[in-house]
């Protein structure tokens, strides 16, 4: 593990600005004097966001990137392929480029994870510098950020419970040391996830501001938005970190991963229930000033990743046309429906637009308009966010988790979210082959270059719907990306 521990700490102020910690040569941090202060636990923890908000993590490659290439959501031209993605698209997983981008990911994320262990070992035993309610903020953040990164790297790298294949597991790191992790089953994976979930959930429960009856989430420019009311940056902008919502909403997703739909409804409940994000009107959707226009569905977002400096990136990625990432019209009527039910759809409507070649130009992303440097998208009215956890998910979990025991109640969930993209006509279905079925193609819809689609087919273990309608099998083949060689560095 030791080739790893690169400590990468900043000041990250959410809508502020970056000051990077000197970083002591071969990686290690002076953590005696790192953590003599509340300040130094606030600056490692955001340097921990900062990390996790680059391009080749979710900044970029697992919100806009691969997973979604995987879950062929873009059309990518055979004869340009500059983004190298082509064949992962095909699920070729001995592809350089591919085994490039699985070997960061995987040790982007571990690496994220020895920093996020390095505040756990510090941070009891200095609990006296905190004031206020810091030391349960940091702790719990650290302990939900603990889950979240192992999660994903679980969905990735490790089998559903839906596999009939062999199960396979990954390392779950929980201490900083340079001692080799030894890999857990699917089953202690799930339970390491659970129990630091539910600890920062009670620690979180008695000191996030964000569950206040004064803290009202709306755009930053808003009256009405108290997100930036408190003196303290590091208490601003409760949504672009693990806050108490969205570890509820981390909990929902575990719980239905693992099959447990009783404790996956409970916490998706404690989210729509709080009230707390509110659904965008159609009117700040469909807004005709470019700049005032809310494609991202901001309000609604319970966490997010702060990525503003990877705005160039992402224009190039998708404003390029078939230089980069696109949707041709067959294929958008295909995800859609453009041609039935989804000829209204205002997600398809503000999301993509046609380029000069007739191909559809993905703008979820877009800035002020297509704006290709940070200053040109602060004329938005909120920041470049990478989508972590929102709203309309915790529908689909409740849909999911009540369907068994109450189908009238899922499908009220479900036709909530299709109500609010301006789909008109309910899901009536009471067969569940079928009500799955629908659940996936509006979730495709909703959730388009956010990353998680992938993991939706993996869980339910269902086929994929490709390119030109093109069905690919599920399979551990597809669904179990390989472990980089150097995996042993975190157990075997």
């Amino acid at each position: 593990m030791k080739k790893y521990i690169l400590i990468i700490l900043g000041l990250f102020t959410l809508g502020a600005c970056n000051k990077w910690l000197g970083i002591t040569p071969q990686s290690q941090v002076a953590s005696e004097e790192l953590f003599k202060t509340q300040e130094g636990f606030q600056e490692a923890l955001n340097g921990v966001y900062t990390r996790a908000s680059q391009g080749d993590l979710y900044g970029n490659e697992l919100t806009t990137g691969f997973l979604d290439v995987m879950a062929q959501n873009f059309t990518l031209s055979t004869q340009l392929d500059p983004l190298n993605y082509l064949q992962t698209q095909k699920f070729n997983f001995t592809d350089a480029n591919f085994i490039n981008r699985d070997n960061n990911t995987w040790s982007g994320l571990y690496n994220t994870i020895v920093n996020v262990n390095l505040i756990l070992a510090n941070i009891d035993n200095n609990k006296s510098l905190f004031t206020d309610n810091n030391y349960a903020l940091i702790k719990g953040e650290a302990l939900a950020l603990r889950a979240y990164l192992h999660f994903d790297i679980f969905r990735m790298f490790g089998s559903s419970f839906a596999s009939t294949g062999t199960p396979v597991g990954i390392p779950y790191v929980t201490t900083y040391s340079n001692r080799v992790t030894t890999t857990s089953s699917p089953q202690a994976v799930m339970m390491h996830l659970i129990s630091d979930l539910d600890s920062a959930k009670m620690l979180l429960e008695k000191s996030d501001p964000i569950i206040d009856s004064t803290y009202f989430v709306d755009y930053p420019s808003s009256d009405s938005s108290t997100e930036n009311a408190s003196p303290s940056l590091f208490l601003q902008d409760r949504r672009n970190r693990m806050n108490y919502y969205a570890v509820c909403g981390e909990l929902a997703r575990v719980y239905l991963y693992e099959g447990d739909k009783t404790n996956a409804l409970k916490n998706a409940l404690i989210v729509i229930n709080s009230n707390k994000f509110p659904w965008t009107k159609q009117a700040d959707e469909l807004n005709t000033d470019p700049k005032l226009q809310d494609r991202i569905l901001y309000k609604e977002l319970i966490f997010s990743w702060y990525i503003p400096k990877e705005v160039t990136d992402l224009f190039n990625r998708f404003q390029s046309g078939s230089g980069g990432m696109f949707l041709s019209p067959s294929d958008a009527q295909t995800i859609y429906e453009t041609n039935s039910i989804g000829g209204e759809d205002l997600r398809y409507k503000i999301w993509f637009q046609p380029g000069l070649d007739g191909n559809l130009i993905f703008e979820k992303y877009a800035r002020n308009p297509n704006a290709t440097t940070e200053t040109d998208a602060t004329l938005n009215p909120y920041p470049l966010n990478a989508p972590a956890i929102r709203l309309s998910e915790m529908y689909y979990i409740a849909a999911e988790s009540s369907f068994d025991t109450n189908p009238s109640e899922a499908l009220d969930f479900i036709n909530e979210v299709r109500s609010m993209r301006g789909i008109i006509s309910p899901l009536t279905t009471t067969n569940k082959s079928d009500f799955i079925k629908e659940l996936i193609k509006d979730a495709r819809k909703e959730l388009y270059g956010e990353g998680q689609i992938f993991y939706m087919y993996k869980r339910l273990n269902q086929n994929i719907v490709g390119q030109g309608g093109l069905i690919i099998p599920a399979s551990d083949k597809i669904f179990v990306l390989p472990k980089p060689n150097n995996e042993i560095e975190f157990g075997g």
